[in-house]
């Protein structure tokens, strides 16, 4: 099975362009759904819609619920595990019954959400206790909580690496290719493996966004400048994976990449390196132990660049959790969400980012602590707005078409040069960005 959704937030749900959500759903009058004083008191059957449809089949989910009724015996949990979430979702949530919670589907424009959604409480009490809260806040109130975050980067065999003389993180992109080319020359291994034909790991490459400038603003500068500028950060980024496939330095045929077979490949050293994001990391670990390999072997990078001496990276939020504005039952809803957030242990069985501020980094993370990467949330205020703006160009930079087309040219496929087709995204963007509102 595919497992792929276990990420999300920025990092996937946000990788689903938002065309809005215009049905009856919404409408009902603005709610919140506050945080139950005294656990004894709340009651009632929830049903919690979930895109996780491997860990509830296993039983995990049921374990998770089990624990919350030692503190909460008085409310049933119910989980609607839909395996295409989004679309399935964005259907039911033209009517009312949309379930007590659910995580927000991407299609859903930001400004809407207190027509869907209940308010959890203010961004500016909220945001003390828990990261990410500014990817769900409209007029200062906040409509979701992410049970984890994760961050972009590199995953990489460690063994691999070091065989071809490589040990330290390689701080620029030309640093980099000559780290894969070594690779290329020292081992066996397939320096970088694109992951083309999932289509869905090309657009992993949005989210070097952030860490080459280290800029928490680096949304807003989304909205406002051109990304294939000079520079424009997703100018660097896309040279990079051009570079990358035009040297050589990928599977022999992009065509025919498998993702579930990337995992053992990988974790075996069969392949070196893949651009994703540290929710990842367990996937990978745990396609090691099955091959007979070492788990250790797997290891994560950040992006080969450094802001005076010191690399970035941004922590997005996993799909938010919501409570339905319909929900006859908002108090064990919130409930459920608090819960899940503070106490399931989702985020560390997943070595994921948590929520909560004080909790310490997964193991996965902790080579960041000790080599000083600085982690960063970006100030997702103007997010509505890029996505209305990549609707417009038709440039689709949370989907994976156009970097296709870059592996495409960068490996003789399609016609062209690198400048040309990134000044035509460049000059697609820049009128779009005239033709939607700020």
């Amino acid at each position: 099975m595919n497992h792929r959704r276990t990420l999300t937030g920025t990092l996937l749900a946000a990788a689903l362009l938002a065309s809005g959500c215009t049905g009856s759903g919404g409408g009902a009058k603005a709610a919140d759904a506050k945080a139950p004083d005294d656990p004894s008191k709340v009651s009632g059957t929830i049903k919690v819609l979930t895109h996780r449809t491997d860990i509830v089949q296993d039983g995990t989910m049921t374990k998770y619920a089990a624990e919350f009724n030692k503190i909460y015996p008085k409310v049933k949990v119910e989980f609607d595990a839909i395996t295409d979430y989004e679309a399935e979702v964005k259907i039911r949530m033209n009517t009312k019954n949309y379930g007590d919670v659910l995580m927000i589907p991407g299609v859903i424009k930001k400004n809407d959400y207190p027509r869907f959604f209940a308010s959890l409480g203010t961004q500016k009490e909220l945001s003390e206790k828990y990261r990410f809260t500014g990817f769900t806040t409209v007029d200062g109130k906040v409509y979701g909580q992410s049970p984890m975050g994760a961050t972009p980067g590199f995953l990489y065999n460690k063994r691999i690496w070091a065989e071809a003389g490589v040990t330290d993180w390689p701080t620029t992109p030309d640093a980099f290719l000559t780290a894969l080319k070594a690779i290329k020359s020292r081992t066996d291994a397939i320096p970088y493996y694109t992951n083309f034909a999932a289509q869905w790991p090309l657009t992993h490459w949005t989210y070097v966004n952030g860490s080459v400038s280290c800029d928490t603003g680096a949304t807003t500068a989304l909205a406002e400048t051109d990304p294939w500028g000079a520079d424009g950060e997703l100018r660097v980024g896309d040279t990079l994976l051009y570079d990358i496939v035009k040297q050589g330095l990928i599977e022999k045929d992009p065509t025919t990449t498998n993702w579930e077979e990337s995992k053992p490949k990988l974790a075996k050293g069969e392949i070196a390196t893949a651009w994703l994001g540290s929710w990842a990391v367990i996937q990978f670990r745990q396609a090691a132990e099955k091959a007979g390999a070492d788990p250790d072997d797997i290891g994560f990078m950040p992006f080969p660049a450094r802001v005076d001496g010191k690399a970035c990276a941004t922590a997005n939020p996993d799909y938010n959790q919501a409570v339905s504005i319909h929900s006859k039952h908002k108090a064990a809803a919130r409930a459920w969400v608090d819960w899940f957030t503070d106490k399931s242990g989702y985020a560390e069985d997943n070595l994921s980012i948590a929520t909560l501020r004080n909790a310490p980094l997964p193991e996965s993370l902790k080579p960041y602590e000790e080599q000083g990467v600085k982690l960063i949330e970006l100030d997702d205020a103007e997010g509505g707005r890029v996505k209305e703006i990549d609707n417009a160009s038709e440039v689709g930079i949370y989907a994976p078409e156009y970097r296709q087309d870059l592996v495409d040219l960068a490996r003789g496929a399609k016609d062209g040069t690198l400048d040309d087709f990134l000044d035509d995204l460049g000059e697609r963007w820049t009128e779009a960005q005239k033709t939607v509102g700020s």
